[in-house]
């Protein structure tokens, strides 16, 4: 099944942000993991299972050297970090990783498939609005899925 939900959380003044319980038990049950590795995504921040990620970098590793895998590796590979759970459930997050994601206080965490994406309160109430509206253009297909 994967992760799935979403969460409204604040972020401490050192940088530490809680993950919510379920997710944690997902983490540990599905990917057999007990941290994630965070980097940026394109407004927000990615965090993956440790077993996930060493899939997708043996992906960008078997790519061509070039331009593009260079820029994969400048922009989603270098900026990544192994984070850990402390005993509060929390981990820490880089002030550029933060800076990245326009952090402030209020943060969601949604849980999509094979990953959990970390936003700013303010981008993700943006995204949102922007994805009901291209859902909006989409009723039959959403009415075939049933939704």
């Amino acid at each position: 099944m994967g992760f799935s939900g979403e969460y409204f959380n604040s972020i401490d003044a050192k940088g530490r942000l809680s993950i919510p319980a379920r997710l944690r038990s997902l983490l540990q049950d599905e990917f057999g993991d007990d941290q994630l590795v965070v980097t940026r995504a394109r407004e927000a921040l990615v965090a993956y299972p440790v077993s996930r990620w060493s899939e997708i970098c043996a992906a960008v590793d078997a790519m061509p050297n070039g331009p593009q895998r260079d820029l994969i590796y400048r922009n989603r590979i270098s900026p990544a970090i192994e984070a850990g759970f402390d005993s509060q459930g929390r981990i820490a997050l880089t002030p550029s990783l933060r800076q990245i994601a326009g952090f402030e206080k209020d943060v969601v965490i949604v849980g999509v498939g094979e990953k959990i994406e970390l936003w700013s309160h303010t981008r993700f109430i943006a995204q949102m609005q922007a994805s009901e509206e291209q859902l909006a253009g989409l009723s039959s297909e959403l009415g075939a899925l049933g939704f």
